[in-house]
């Protein structure tokens, strides 16, 4: 095996041993380059969305033990820790999303132990939509989505500033129509 330094090639770390990225039937990624992260605001957003779902979520779950059934009360402080429990994880479940603009099409990655990564080709974009709600807009977040004509491909990034995800929108949809332009 040969060290990179002393051939003057250049490692990303994300090379797998005698497997050449480029290869047709390439089962790797190419991960190389600057991922763009979502916005450290988005924590507190996805805070507040998981405590109010958690906060229902367990009110209902309490319903067994209101009913009657003693030991009810154990579903009730099971859901509450499991919404604890991710309420602890969110801030790194945020800073584990982000996505890369490639030449022929947009990485996106997110995910801690459960990792999804998928590449949305330019050429195949059909639609590009940002949208904002009430407690995004209050922190001055979009959310940017991506539909092609394969269902399971829509892509949803979330915790944009609204000035990044206008810009991106337009880069997009930009690149989008010279790439459909050739098919």
């Amino acid at each position: 095996m040969t060290n990179p330094e002393s051939t003057g090639a250049e490692s990303t770390g994300t090379e797998s041993i005698g497997a050449d990225p480029a290869a047709p039937g390439s089962a790797r990624l190419d991960v190389a380059g600057e991922w763009q992260r979502v916005s450290p605001k988005y924590i507190p957003v996805d805070m507040i969305g998981t405590a109010i779902f958690g906060a229902i979520a367990t009110a209902v779950s309490f319903v067994p033990f209101w009913i009657g059934w003693p030991e009810g009360w154990l579903v009730g402080v099971g859901v509450a820790t499991i919404f604890v429990i991710t309420l602890a994880l969110t801030p790194r479940r945020v800073r584990a999303i982000g996505y890369l603009l490639r030449d022929d099409d947009l990485l996106f990655r997110r995910g801690i132990m459960f990792q999804r990564f998928v590449a949305v080709p330019y050429g195949r974009m059909q639609l590009v939509d940002i949208s904002r709600g009430p407690v995004a807009r209050a922190f001055g977040l979009a959310e940017l989505k991506f539909v092609t004509a394969a269902a399971s491909s829509g892509v949803l990034i979330p915790g944009l500033p609204l000035a990044e995800a206008e810009q991106l929108r337009d880069h997009l949809v930009a690149v989008a129509e010279t790439r459909r332009a050739g098919l």
